[in-house]
């Protein structure tokens, strides 16, 4: 699956739009995790437990789009992008979306 933030794929040209493909997770922190991360922050600099979160959340997100957009038939996304919203204090909701399209290379 191609998955490009561009509107457009470079050696492919897009044949169908096939729609909204999204991936939506939704993460809490753990009261270990805001321990260690109450710990870091006194030292400064990268809060690694909160950026391994957040990269798992992404990924979690990415993936799910990924899945999505195969069973929209798509063989690539495009203007695929990221959100996230705080749902209530330590839970966050992470979105990845794009369209799915149908492509064939020039």
């Amino acid at each position: 699956m191609l998955v490009a933030t561009t509107n457009d794929l470079p050696g492919y040209r897009v044949t169908a739009h096939l729609g909204v493909a999204r991936g939506v997770t939704v993460r809490s922190r753990s009261v270990i995790g805001n321990i260690g991360g109450a710990v870091q922050s006194i030292f400064g600099g990268n809060i690694t437990i909160y950026t391994k979160l957040a990269e798992t959340a992404r990924q979690e997100a990415y993936d799910l789009l990924v899945r999505h957009a195969g069973e929209l038939g798509a063989d690539a996304v495009i203007a695929m992008r990221y959100d996230a919203n705080e749902i209530m204090d330590g839970i966050t909701e992470v979105l990845a979306y794009g369209t799915a399209v149908k492509v064939e290379k020039l």
